[in-house]
């Protein structure tokens, strides 16, 4: 593969990534996300 075209590919996957992101957090996913993490983080300590 060229370095033109994988270039144009990791910039295409990071738009991507970037918009999915943003989508995500307009939605309010992230605040679903950091209660599962927490309820998680307290079950492998033993305290949930």
């Amino acid at each position: 593969m060229s370095h033109a075209k994988k270039t144009t590919v990791q910039v295409t996957l990071l738009a991507a990534a970037i918009a999915m992101l943003c989508f995500g957090a307009w939605r309010g996913e992230a605040a679903t996300v950091l209660s599962k993490a927490i309820k998680l983080c307290l079950e492998c300590v033993g305290i949930g």
